[in-house]
């Protein structure tokens, strides 16, 4: 079920919008060191926190810390989205060749034989939303149909729209009233046009050239922020 819509009340100063992090822990504290955000910022995370990368686990005990220190919006990707599938259906092949066995592991203490997730953490994933708004700037993990409004995309309801799209990233016209900031699709370097932000610059993907970098952007001024995986 996709929210009621909401525009944010507040203007875009201080927000930052962060890429997918895929349980890089450490990159994650790396970008945090780096912006060093301030109780004026308000820090927009596209989605994927979990799977494929080493320590899921560890990068939501971070981003449910964090929430207490600076303004948090957290938004639903495709890999919350099978995380959730599996912790209310028992949904696991998909998650599981998503990279959802990393995950698990991450959970699986010294010693332990049972993997268990904390109830907080489900919570954390049950709470995240499909998109954020400001005047300026929408905000969705994977993207939008290229050829609709912002409001048409909306009218449809498609959950499946907001967790997997990537039609846009083929096209060179969008019917969007404003521009659009996305994740899920990894890319060398960030996408920066006038209707098209894309903030996935594949830090989990590390051993492929040309990729293995979390990226964030200062909005509105498009300032750009990276580090390196750090293993």
């Amino acid at each position: 079920m996709v929210p009621l819509r909401q525009t944010a009340g507040h203007n875009a100063m201080g927000l930052i919008a962060i890429g997918d992090i895929h349980g890089c822990a450490k990159s994650l504290e790396a970008l945090l060191e780096k912006i060093d955000p301030s109780s004026d910022d308000h820090l927009l995370f596209v989605g994927d926190y979990i799977d494929r990368g080493p320590d899921s686990k560890g990068v939501i005990d971070r981003l449910l810390e964090l929430r207490e220190e600076v303004e948090c919006t957290f938004l639903r990707g495709n890999h919350e989205s099978l995380m959730l599938g599996y912790l209310n259906d028992g949904a696991f092949n998909l998650w599981r060749v998503n990279g959802g066995v990393s995950t698990l592991q991450s959970y699986l203490g010294s010693g332990e034989s049972e993997i268990e997730i904390p109830e907080h953490h489900a919570e954390f994933a049950r709470e995240t939303k499909l998109y954020h708004e400001t005047e300026d700037f929408f905000f969705v993990h994977a993207g939008l149909k290229p050829h609709l409004t912002i409001e048409e995309n909306l009218d449809q309801n498609e959950e499946k729209v907001f967790m997997w799209e990537r039609e846009h990233l083929g096209s060179d016209e969008f019917a969007w009233e404003k521009t659009v900031v996305c994740g899920h699709t990894p890319r060398p370097e960030p996408i920066n046009r006038d209707k098209l932000i894309l903030i996935d610059t594949g830090c989990v993907y590390h051993m492929q050239p040309g990729m293995g970098r979390l990226t964030a952007v200062r909005l509105p001024e498009r300032e750009f922020i990276d580090v390196e995986y750090v293993d």
